[in-house]
């Protein structure tokens, strides 16, 4: 029978590949919103005791995750009037490539980190690694602010996961702290966003170098 976790996990390292392929700002909203959906529902197959606050808190986090902030991303880039990125540090096949090498990479080395992940999840550790990691090679690969705000989410994803395979509860209070700091800082990114592009006339991070003190 197929375990549902493992389905769902192969589906976020899936979506993974194809945020570090893509070049358009609205397909990468799209990847990290269904990877938001597949992260948030994760606890509900895990086996874990679901109380009705937990029940609450995997609700209110799916639509923050899935909807709210997506959501207030692409609003963002139709008032900036900015949808695909152009000339990136590191080109798209070459991020593909480096996304297959650290998924392969994550599954080899997770073992050896010796955290309490669950039994019969074996890719688990793995996924949450290979979020975080891919979540900063986007920052880094990346010169639009937008798309470095994603990365920032698929980073916040991977932490998730990891706090997904302790103890529930412990897991939805730390969770959601972190969420609302994401929330806040998206609505802040956006506001910002709109003055860089007002100022640059392009949302390149490379253009604020040539600001002066």
């Amino acid at each position: 029978m197929t375990n549902p976790v493992e389905t769902l996990l192969v589906l976020v390292l899936l979506s993974v590949l194809s945020a570090l392929g893509s070049s358009r700002l609205p397909s990468l909203i799209k990847v990290l919103s269904f990877q938001g959906l597949v992260v948030s529902i994760v606890p509900l197959f895990m086996g874990h005791e679901m109380n009705t606050g937990s029940i609450i808190f995997t609700l209110v986090t799916f639509l923050i995750r899935a909807f709210a902030i997506p959501l207030y991303i692409y609003v963002a880039i139709r008032r900036v009037a900015i949808r695909r990125e152009a000339n990136p540090i590191v080109g798209y096949h070459a991020s593909l490539l480096l996304g297959l090498v650290l998924i392969v990479a994550a599954i080899a080395v997770s073992p050896k980190f010796n955290l309490p992940m669950p039994q019969g999840r074996p890719l688990m550790l793995p996924t949450a690694v290979t979020l975080v990691v891919a979540g900063m090679f986007l920052i880094m690969s990346r010169r639009n602010a937008i798309a470095m705000v994603l990365g920032y989410m698929m980073m916040e994803n991977g932490i998730y996961l990891v706090g997904t395979g302790f103890s529930l509860r412990a897991q939805h209070i730390v969770e959601f702290g972190i969420l609302l700091d994401v929330l806040a800082g998206v609505m802040i990114m956006a506001v910002i966003l709109q003055h860089i592009k007002q100022a640059f006339d392009s949302l390149d991070t490379a253009r604020l170098t040539t600001l002066k003190e």
